[in-house]
């Protein structure tokens, strides 16, 4: 009597750690859902969030945005976050891409593509850019805060690499830039404190690719991210400016660790 074949069990489904910043979002959700907090209540201060669980500020900046596209509490710069609305009983707590999140990937993947392109981009590129970089200098000092030149100049650089799949991806993410409402309100949160793209960053990313010096234009794109995460780290200071000075060191670490890869 032959044996029945054994079928190939089928592979588990991976899933992702939740990150400090989703499992903090839960349990403010959950006070929120359980009456804690009335609308209008001011929530505690970012640094007693932090210390009470134990987590980074930042972790408590991405929670609070969390809870503030889902139009729970309202963020006032330099006041705190007040209860904006009380969850219903068949909401959830959602989570998206964050502009965190986001930035990170950027940082990997784009500097990794200035590298390439340094290799490989021509003269007409090159001179695309120092037009663009002065466009971008043109665009700071109108109001609205458009980034079409930022945009433009950063997908040269992607297609400058002469492969479509790292175009693709700088694409991708510059399209979640606009369409995360995690995104979405970090940006919006940036403009209103004035952050505007640094010529000199992008200048710099510029001249190390006139060089052809891939490894100069790794280490400028990385600094160029990196400086992002830190204009945006102020930009989600819900106290004081100054506070968030005083974080930076810290806050960077975990993305420090990548520029070192």
């Amino acid at each position: 009597m032959s044996r029945p074949k054994k079928t190939p069990d089928t592979p588990k489904k991976a899933t992702s750690p939740e990150r400090l910043y989703q499992k903090l979002a839960r349990e403010l959700f959950a006070d929120l859902a359980a009456g804690r907090y009335a609308v209008g209540d001011r929530l505690p201060a970012e640094r007693e969030l932090s210390i009470q669980y134990n987590v980074s500020r930042p972790a408590v900046r991405e929670a609070m945005i969390a809870l503030e596209v889902q139009g729970l509490i309202e963020v006032r710069i330099g006041s705190g976050a007040y209860v904006r609305a009380l969850p219903g009983e068949a909401d959830t707590p959602g989570f998206d891409v964050t502009a965190f999140e986001l930035m990170e990937a950027r940082l990997l993947v784009e500097g990794e593509a200035a590298a390439l392109a340094a290799v490989h981009i021509a003269d007409d590129e090159l001179a695309e850019l120092e037009a663009l970089v002065a466009e971008i200098e043109t665009e700071n000092r109108l109001s609205g805060g458009t980034t079409n030149a930022d945009y433009a100049f950063h997908m040269v650089i992607a297609t400058a690499t002469r492969n479509a799949v790292i175009r693709s991806q700088v694409e991708e993410m510059w399209r979640l830039r606009s369409t995360s409402p995690n995104c979405a309100l970090l940006l919006e949160k940036a403009r209103t404190a004035n952050v505007q793209p640094v010529v000199e960053e992008h200048r710099a990313v510029l001249e190390a690719l006139r060089a052809r010096d891939p490894g100069a234009a790794r280490t400028a794109m990385r600094h160029h991210m990196s400086s992002v995460i830190d204009h945006l780290l102020f930009a989600t200071e819900a106290e004081a400016i100054e506070a968030a000075r005083r974080d930076v060191a810290s806050t960077r670490a975990r993305y420090a660790r990548a520029v070192s890869l």
